[in-house]
C-alpha cells in the first residue's frame, strides 16, 4: 500500500509539474498595459496605441509577435474598424501562461478575464476595485461584441478616433469585472470626458488590452 500511495503521489507531481510547465510555455498574447501614454485617451490613433503595445510587449521580452490595442473606431455614415476584428483569431494566454481565450467567440462570451488573469505585461495585478486608486476603467469604444458602434447609435465613443485629450467621451471595460451595473470587460460605461484627469476620475488610467495578432 505504501509503494502504491507513494507511486500515485509520484505520478500527481509529475503531472502537475508537466501541467505547469505546459502553462508557463505558451507564449504571451494577451495584457494590460502596465501604463497609459500619458495623455489622456489622445493615444495617436490606432497606429499609435498598437505602438505602445509593442513597446511594452518587447521591454517585457516577448519579441516578434504582432500586437494591436483592442480598440474600435468609428466613422460617419458607417462602421469603423472593430475591435474584435484587429487582434488575431486567437489562442490568447497572459503573462503568466494563463489561457484568456480559445478564439473570438470564447473571448466575446465566456473569457477567462478578471482580475487575477487580466495581468499587465509583467504579469503583475493591474489596480482595480478595492485597490488605491482604481484603475479599473480599459479603453475600448467598443461594443460588448467587440464591434463598433455604427450603426447601433452615431455618438462618438472613441474620443475622435483615440486622437482627443479634450472634448468627448471613450467606451471603457473593467478587467476585474467589478463596479456599477455593469460588470463587462470590454464595454461597462463611456468615460467623462477625454482628458487624463477625466478618465482618472472615473477609476482609470488610460489602460489598453493588447492582443498578439499573429
Amino acid at each position: 500500500m505504501a509503494i502504491k500511495r507513494i507511486s500515485a503521489l509520484a505520478a500527481v507531481a509529475i503531472f502537475a509539474g508537466a501541467f505547469s510547465a505546459t502553462a508557463q510555455d505558451q507564449p504571451m498574447g494577451f495584457f494590460v498595459t502596465s501604463k497609459g501614454m500619458g495623455n489622456g485617451a489622445n493615444l495617436g490613433g490606432l497606429d499609435g496605441a498598437d505602438a505602445h503595445c509593442t513597446t511594452l510587449a518587447e521591454a517585457a521580452g516577448t519579441a516578434g509577435r504582432t500586437w494591436r490595442a483592442y480598440l474600435s473606431t468609428q466613422e460617419e455614415g458607417k462602421r469603423g474598424i472593430s475591435a474584435r476584428y484587429r487582434i488575431g483569431s486567437g489562442p490568447w494566454y497572459n503573462a503568466n501562461g494563463e489561457l484568456v481565450a480559445v478564439d473570438l467567440d470564447d473571448l466575446h462570451l465566456t473569457p477567462n478575464i478578471l482580475k487575477r488573469t487580466a495581468v499587465d505585461e509583467n504579469g503583475n495585478h493591474v489596480k482595480g476595485v478595492g485597490d488605491q486608486p482604481n484603475e479599473h476603467d480599459i479603453l475600448t469604444g467598443s461594443m460588448a461584441d467587440g464591434m463598433a458602434y455604427f450603426p447601433r447609435d452615431t455618438d462618438d465613443h472613441t474620443c475622435s478616433n483615440w486622437t482627443s485629450s479634450g472634448e468627448g467621451s471613450a467606451q471603457v471595460g473593467h478587467h476585474d469585472r467589478h463596479g456599477g451595473g455593469n460588470t463587462s470587460w470590454n464595454s461597462a460605461h463611456g468615460s467623462r470626458g477625454c482628458s487624463q484627469e477625466n478618465l482618472v476620475s472615473t477609476g482609470g488610467a488610460g489602460l489598453l488590452y493588447c492582443f498578439a495578432a499573429d
